[in-house]
Formats: structure tokens, C-alpha cells, sequence
């Protein structure tokens, strides 16, 4: 029996996304809460959150990002090995939602599977597709996090209406001859799955904000500095810091812990909201689109909800 020979690195090829035209502003909310927009935006940081429209679905909002981080990757669908994609929002359990993006991109002989970490579940699927690469399984993986979290929105419920936004986000992850995608730093604590969850009986999204909140303005960051020193990088190198855009506050707050002063830190969902698997490849592509970083430079992602879970890694931006 033979084991099968890997590369002897991986690295991201390219970013794709795709936001939904319609959005969620603060006046409405205020409107329909009979708060202020000033008062959303000091609590959230947000002034806006997209939303899909009737014909935006996890799978079509996958395909878009995928089929754009394919085009900026310069990668082929017939080269796709494996397709993994980030979701806690599948519309169906079956079949995956990999396989119907795949299938819509007209990738058909690759490996198809779903991956839900919640919000951190990008992070989870770029560390899968690069271990997967390195150990020889896949030497081309499209990884696609969508999601439509309006779906499980309770429109009557001012915490989770004025986080929460929809869309995708997409990486392509290839073979390398030298790392571009560090260790990764992983865990989860059931004992607090309880502080963000699906109700089964109303089937809307409940979390516990305030809980949140001191959760991962106190346990996160020193997961980012650990997957820093395990990258051996210094924090004095990183180019960028893109965390799950949760809430800005908590954005802005995990930043200054980790205290790379020169780092540009992602601030995407402010006019995005929270879109859960979908926001940290979505804010890496606003940053490289803007000119914010550039290719070759070091971006620390950091991952973090339900479960409760997280993950944390340094990329070299593609």
C-alpha cells in the first residue's frame, strides 16, 4: 500500500465574492425599533447589512464568489479537485451545497463536501484544503463560504436584526513549493453553544449578545497571536488583521489586543453586516480590490462564532 506524496506547501491563488444588490440600513431599523441610527451604529459599528433578494440563495451566492475567485485565481474548472464550502444556512441538508455550486460551475469529477464551524468556518475550510493539498488528497480546492442568514432572522428580535447580513466569499487554495498559508490555531467550547443558536421550534437565530461579546474580546485574541508565533511570524509583519466581521466593536477591540499597529485592520462589515462564514473572505477582497494590501503581503485571519468555535491563520494575500 502507498501513501500518497503532497506538495510541499499551499497558498491562496485568488478571492472572489459576491455581495447582494439590497441592503438593511440603520434609519429602517431605527424606524422599525423605535431607536435612532446613531444609537445602531454606536452598538454595532454598522450602517448597513446586505440582503439577499428572492433570487439569491446559498448555492447561487456560492457560485457567483466561486466562479469569480476562479477567474482571479486563473484557474480552470476542470482543475478543481475539491470543492468545500463554509455554511451554516444551507437551505437543504441534501444534497451538500458544495456539490449543487460545483455542479453549476460544471465542475464535475472533484471531491464535494460542507463544512459548518459557523463563523469561523472559512477558517476551518482554508485549513482542510490546505492540509488536504499538503498531504497529496487535492492539489486545487474551491473554498466557498455563503450565507443567507435573513433566513433565520426573527424581524421582531433587535439583537440579531441589526448584526446580520447576507453573501459569499471564495478562495481558491493550490499547490506550492513554499507555505502560504500557516498552521492553524483551532478549538471550540461547547459548554457556551447556547449563547448563539437556531431555535428548532421558531427556527430563528437566538444569541445571547452581551456574552458574546466578552467571549471574544477576551478569549480571541490570544488565539491570533498564537497562530502568529505558530506561522513564525511577527505581529510587526502583518500587512492586514481580518477578523469575522461579528460587530465592529468586537473588531475593533480584538485589533487593539493583538496590537500590530501598522496592520490595516478589515472594517468590511460596516456597510456589510455580520454574513457569518462569508465575511472574512469577503473583507480580505475588499482590501486587495481597494489597494489597502498587496499581493504577497501577510494577513492574519481570525474566526470566531457558534459552537462556540474558532480558528485563526496567516495567509499570504494572493
Amino acid at each position: 500500500m502507498r501513501s500518497s506524496q503532497g506538495s510541499p506547501g499551499a497558498r491562496l491563488a485568488g478571492l472572489g465574492g459576491y455581495r447582494p444588490a439590497a441592503a438593511l440600513d440603520n434609519d429602517e431599523l431605527a424606524a422599525r425599533f423605535g431607536k435612532t441610527a446613531e444609537w445602531m451604529h454606536a452598538r454595532t459599528g454598522m450602517r448597513a447589512r446586505t440582503q439577499a433578494t428572492e433570487e439569491d440563495t446559498v448555492v447561487t451566492m456560492g457560485a457567483a464568489a466561486a466562479a469569480d475567485a476562479l477567474r482571479n485565481s486563473q484557474v480552470d474548472p476542470e482543475q478543481v479537485d475539491l470543492v468545500i464550502a463554509a455554511s451554516c444556512t444551507a437551505e437543504t441538508p441534501i444534497p451538500s451545497v458544495a456539490a449543487v455550486v460545483a455542479g453549476k460551475l460544471g465542475i464535475k469529477s472533484a471531491g464535494v463536501f460542507d463544512l459548518n464551524s459557523a463563523c469561523a468556518g472559512f477558517c476551518y475550510a482554508i485549513a482542510v484544503a490546505a492540509d488536504l493539498v499538503r498531504a497529496g488528497s487535492a492539489r486545487t480546492v474551491l473554498v466557498v463560504g455563503s450565507e443567507r442568514m435573513s433566513t433565520w432572522i426573527d424581524k421582531a428580535d433587535l439583537g440579531t436584526s441589526i448584526i446580520f447580513g447576507d453573501g459569499a466569499g471564495a478562495a481558491v487554495v493550490t499547490a506550492a513549493e513554499q507555505t502560504g498559508i500557516g498552521p492553524v490555531v483551532w478549538g471550540g467550547d461547547g459548554t457556551g453553544a447556547d449563547l448563539i443558536s437556531i431555535d428548532p421550534a421558531d427556527r430563528h437565530l437566538r444569541m445571547q449578545g452581551q456574552k458574546v461579546f466578552r467571549w471574544a474580546t477576551t478569549e480571541i485574541h490570544p488565539i491570533a497571536l498564537t497562530a502568529c508565533e505558530q506561522a513564525g511570524v511577527d505581529p510587526s509583519e502583518l500587512a492586514a488583521i481580518v477578523p469575522h466581521q461579528a460587530n465592529l466593536r468586537i473588531v475593533d477591540a480584538m485589533a487593539a489586543k493583538i496590537g500590530a499597529e501598522q496592520a490595516v485592520v478589515a472594517r468590511d462589515g460596516v456597510d456589510t453586516g455580520n454574513t457569518s462564514a462569508a465575511s472574512i473572505p469577503l473583507a480580505l477582497r475588499k482590501l486587495l480590490e481597494s489597494g489597502q494590501v498587496r499581493s504577497g503581503e501577510l494577513a492574519l485571519l481570525v474566526g470566531f462564532g457558534a459552537g462556540l468555535s474558532y480558528a485563526a491563520q496567516v495567509v499570504r494575500v494572493p
